[in-house]
């Protein structure tokens, strides 16, 4: 009992900061990149994030980031944020950002995509973009991933390296941008079943029931994420993969609560960076390459030209995929690194259909 005491105060003192960050009073915009080119003016890029803060280990933090290196790579970009504290602070935000004439305002979250259609409407002079949406208007510029297919690999993955024949995975919300992550990861597992004769189980979720599935109705709650990570495990779990931004890390305290006999998957950014402190818990990461497609837009835009449409990050573009094995690059069998990098090739190539129904259409 003095050990779970343990697990659960350092999980609560992690979440801690990320609500802090979430939740406090709204920050100032923050701004970086100095100087401006000769004679012209500065390109203003500002971002609205969702909920969980800059420092949310997740799609904020590397959206930001994108943001970051665009303004680093060109001193006349000046970027900015503005914090979101709940739901109902996306159209007002939105709306401020408007009022300032921001060159280009870029929205992080799918659950943002009727706020940004309505104030993009209204302010059909200005330049849109929204991360895990698709275009809702000529002035909106669709930032989607087909992270099912990244997913697909980590649920090989996580069955080719299970012991007890059972994995898990979790989700913040049950909304698109998460459970593709899932759906994908139960195809992967299936998959693999399939090619090997075996009966690997997933916990949490099954793609036939968009439904149904584990959550933990929040993407910064990480003592929810602990509970819903111990549960798994005394079900048999040896690898988990949470969908849940910051609530996610208390899959690493109930993997490092465990002793070393469960493994995780981190989600979106490789967790060895993103979320180091649980390391050596993470047999690789399922990525969404949100900083490289925002820094392309940031930069195609700032110099004249806006992207219009829609941009779908997928395996053979590198907008998902696996992130390295890092701890465990020794651990990971040669033969199931092999078997990975065929199954990447055939998704590539049509011969293997991913199935989810949350996929973009571009």
């Amino acid at each position: 009992m003095a050990a779970s005491r343990g697990v659960t105060i350092g999980v609560l003192a992690a979440a801690s900061a990320l609500v802090l960050a979430a939740c406090g009073s709204k920050p100032a915009d923050s701004t970086s990149g100095t100087g401006s080119t000769s004679g012209g003016a500065d390109f203003t890029a500002c971002m609205v994030l969702d909920t969980g803060g800059v420092d949310d280990k997740s799609f904020n933090q590397s959206s930001w980031a994108g943001m970051q290196a665009a303004a680093k790579a060109n001193p006349s970009v000046k970027v900015s944020y503005v914090a979101s504290n709940s739901a109902n602070d996306y159209t007002p935000n939105l709306q401020a950002e408007a009022s300032k004439k921001c060159s280009t305002i870029i929205a992080v979250g799918g659950l943002m995509s009727d706020n940004v259609k309505t104030v993009a409407a209204a302010n059909a002079s200005l330049k849109f973009a929204e991360v895990d949406s698709p275009s809702s208007g000529a002035n909106v510029y669709g930032i989607q991933y087909n992270t099912a297919q990244g997913g697909f690999l980590g649920g090989y993955l996580a069955a080719g390296m299970s012991k007890t024949g059972k994995v898990a995975t979790w989700g913040g919300l049950n909304i698109p941008p998460v459970t593709i992550y899932m759906d994908g990861f139960w195809e992967g597992v299936q998959y693999y079943n399939q090619k090997k004769g075996k009966t690997v189980q997933v916990l949490g979720w099954n793609e036939a029931d968009q439904k149904g599935g584990t959550f933990a109705g929040s993407f910064t709650d990480a003592n929810k994420g602990l509970q819903i990570s111990q549960t798994f495990i005394q079900q048999g779990a040896d690898v988990i993969f949470p969908v849940a931004g910051g609530a996610g890390l208390g899959a690493g305290a109930a993997a490092q609560g465990a002793g070393g006999k469960v493994n995780l998957l981190w989600v979106d950014t490789d967790g060895c960076i993103s979320a180091a402190q649980y390391c050596d818990y993470f047999v690789s990461s399922v990525t969404k390459n949100l900083s490289g497609a925002v820094q392309e837009y940031v930069t195609k835009s700032a110099g004249g030209t806006f992207p219009t449409g829609s941009y779908v990050g997928d395996l053979k573009n590198d907008g998902t995929g696996l992130a390295p094995f890092n701890k465990f690059d020794g651990k990971v069998p040669a033969d199931l690194k092999s078997e990975l990098d065929q199954v990447k090739a055939d998704i590539i190539s049509g011969a293997i259909t991913v199935k989810s129904p949350s996929q973009p259409t571009g």
